[in-house]
């Protein structure tokens, strides 16, 4: 069975090791920049940035259309494409011993603020980062401001003077079609600045996420990514992100062409909330724990004061009785799930494993409310739950 392996991790010609993953400026598109931005339901979104339009150069003439659109997009976006290492501590567990680490990976400038994307498992533990603009002049200390680590996306700043940073146009994941021509940038085993071609191979894939919980909707390409490539953007022929680079599968840990992408509108939606508070702030309705049963999702604990609790949603009950042996009397308690509540739909649409009610509350925001289908007592009731923030 294939591996999938992330590919940013260091290679052998790099002196490190690959590691296994088994399964603003009104001219950018970040927040900060409130004329770059669009009320949609009450809420802030930024809108897309149109891709650089970078006229051919005469000097290509005899070139081959294609030719020269590979040309304007590596052009376009390379600029914007950083590359990143780590440093990290990991101790013996026997005598506790520090064996310092390094890792690799490729980012993208999000806007002149010194901004920089990439996936959270490039920086993950990470001591100490770096950030080396393409020319590789400096080397600028990266600070990470904020992850997502279901969805493996992080951010990071660098104090780098404007003139310096070139952001990368930012497209659109919503109309990708299976066959269209894509570019990934970044910089395998070190080689900075790399561009290779192929196509969007198949859209909605899934992989597991950092988390252990899994990421839909990836893009799978045959466009060719290594160790190092993670985080660096997936780009259209108009030279626009319209992903970022996250995995491989391969037996070998080099590209066998089949190569993972983060659609970059989910990251539109991470990003904003990661400069802004650190963390993305995703709708909570308080069930800490369901099992799945033939009936349903019978809940197994709520949080207390928690939406769901104040809702009246049941869950396991914690019964005591007392027991003697002999002179002894003590006292045990045990779980008692008959009075549970069993959850069998999410505003009307049936849910039968865990991940798809979690997924059904998390395309809420805090403050929406949810009407559950519960099973309780044999009889089915429906039952209103204002979601909470967590």
């Amino acid at each position: 069975m294939k591996r999938l392996f992330f590919c940013c991790m260091i290679s052998a010609l790099m002196g490190g090791t690959v590691a296994t993953w088994l399964v603003n400026d009104a001219d950018t598109w970040m927040p900060g920049s409130v004329a770059n931005a669009q009320v949609v339901g009450g809420r802030a979104e930024i809108a897309p940035v149109a891709a650089s339009s970078i006229p051919l150069n005469p000097a290509n003439s005899g070139l081959t259309p294609e030719e020269q659109t590979n040309i304007r997009v590596y052009d376009g976006a390379s600029r914007g494409v950083v590359n990143i290492l780590t440093r990290t501590v990991s101790y013996d567990r026997f005598f506790m011993l520090p064996s310092p680490g390094e890792g690799a990976g490729s980012g993208s400038v999000l806007d002149k603020k010194g901004h920089i994307l990439t996936n959270f498992h490039v920086v993950e533990g990470a001591n100490k980062i770096s950030v080396t603009l393409p020319g590789g002049k400096q080397a600028y200390e990266g600070e990470l401001i904020g992850s997502d680590p279901e969805n493996d996306i992080a951010v990071l700043k660098i104090d780098a003077p404007s003139e310096e940073l070139f952001p990368v146009p930012v497209g659109t994941s919503d109309s990708l079609k299976v066959g269209q021509r894509v570019y990934t940038l970044g910089n395998p085993f070190g080689l900075e600045g790399t561009l290779t071609t192929g196509i969007i191979s198949n859209l909605n894939r899934t992989l597991p996420s950092r988390t252990g919980r899994e990421m839909k909707s990836i893009i799978q390409t045959d466009a060719a990514m290594n160790p190092g490539n993670s985080g660096g953007p997936l780009l259209d022929t108009s030279g626009r992100m319209i992903g970022m680079s996250v995995a491989i599968a391969t037996k070998t840990g080099q590209s066998a062409g089949l190569g993972f992408a983060i659609p970059v509108n989910r990251i539109r939606q991470s990003v904003t909330q990661l400069i802004e508070h650190g963390k993305v702030i995703r709708a909570d309705i308080g069930i800490v724990a369901v099992a799945e049963t033939p009936e349903g999702l019978q809940i197994v604990q709520t949080n207390r004061g928690g939406p769901a609790e104040r809702a009246g949603l049941r869950g396991w009950k914690r019964v005591q009785r007392e027991v003697t042996r002999g002179p002894l009397v003590y006292t045990i308690e045990r779980n008692d799930p008959s009075a549970a509540d069993v959850i069998v739909a999410v505003n009307g649409q049936s849910v039968e494993k865990a991940s798809a009610f979690v997924e059904k509350i998390e395309e809420h925001r805090p403050g929406d409310q949810v009407v559950l289908t519960v099973i309780r007592e044999g009889k089915q009731i429906q039952v209103p739950v204002t979601l909470g923030a967590t």
